[in-house]
């Protein structure tokens, strides 16, 4: 049962995660209909401009709350993947709106690329460490240990998550977002700015990922160029776990997702003393994901919707 709770503990965290990227890949593709797939590298340079800048503040004021300096980096970090979601959007996908579906499929791809090799040429090809500045030391909960770190990196993807939601559904432009998912030319009629919607939804999807990022490196200590690329995939297969392009799916399938990872790479591991476990974790999330593409391709909380034209 300790193995167990652990595993479900680790689970938690990493679904947290995975949920906030999802989130990104569902919003984007419940408007466009468009699968980004640099969204991954927008999550890694959040994490890379979050640890520069807060090297930076540690060399200038490094007898400031470690807490105050992270909350400005973090503060630092998500305007400028704002900034870049929103560059994205504007340069590589709103001129093939109108083109056939692969073209704007492959232009993702070619930025993902590129925003890699921008990371390999700023930060360098080698693991980027994340200052050790918080106390991680463990809480025993039912047996498992976690750390102030996971406990804080669980509550706050929650308030995201739940403002998100609020966003959505309480407010103008939430109403303008599900306006234009549903008909971007009925919402254009109707007097909403179809192309600032969807700009706000690329920015919010990208100051989402930019918090992911930190927070994978906070929980594993470092950060590297090529982070983001696995973190997009699993983020993609949580996303078609629970529907893509449903909000609260996008959630549910991060959740679940990262729960059947720790526990499945964690028994598997325990069954084989630790040979398989971890070198086998990934291959749970591909699994997941082929079994949903065969058996619910709308996956658990999706609906079959007739092709937009």
């Amino acid at each position: 049962m300790d193995i167990l709770a652990q595993q479900l503990i680790n689970g938690l965290i990493l679904g947290s995660i995975y949920a906030l990227i999802a989130l990104g890949y569902t919003m984007v593709y419940g408007i466009l209909g468009l699968i980004n797939f640099a969204h991954g590298e927008i999550v890694m340079i959040g994490a890379m401009v979050c640890i520069t800048c807060l090297n930076l503040l540690l060399g200038h004021a490094g007898d400031s709350s470690p807490l105050l300096l992270v909350f400005a980096s973090v503060l630092m970090a998500i305007p400028v993947c704002a900034a870049l979601g929103y560059s994205i959007e504007r340069v590589a996908y709103r001129p093939l709106r109108k083109a056939p579906r692969l073209a704007p499929l492959i232009t993702a791809i070619g930025v993902s690329i590129v925003l890699q090799n921008m990371a390999m040429i700023i930060w360098g090809r080698q693991y980027v460490p994340f200052p050790a500045i918080f106390e991680n030391a463990p809480h025993q909960v039912f047996g498992a240990s976690i750390t102030s770190l996971q406990i804080s990196i669980i509550v706050l993807a929650t308030v995201m998550m739940g403002a998100l939601w609020l966003l959505v559904q309480k407010t103008k432009l939430g109403r303008a977002m599900r306006a234009t998912a549903q008909s971007p030319q009925v919402a254009s009629l109707m007097g909403v700015n179809v192309n600032q919607v969807i700009a706000m939804t690329f920015i919010l999807g990208s100051c989402l990922g930019a918090v992911a990022g930190i927070m994978v490196a906070a929980n594993y200590g470092q950060a590297h160029a090529y982070m983001g690329f696995l973190l997009g995939l699993k983020a993609f297969c949580a996303a078609v776990l629970g529907g893509i392009g449903n909000i609260a799916g996008a959630v549910i399938g991060g959740i679940l997702l990262g729960i059947i990872e720790s526990v499945g790479a964690g028994y598997l591991g325990d069954l084989t003393n630790n040979f398989l476990g971890s070198q086998y974790q990934d291959i749970f999330a591909f699994l997941v994901l082929i079994l949903v593409l065969v058996f619910r391709p709308s996956g658990l909380m999706g609906e079959k919707m007739a092709e937009r034209p």
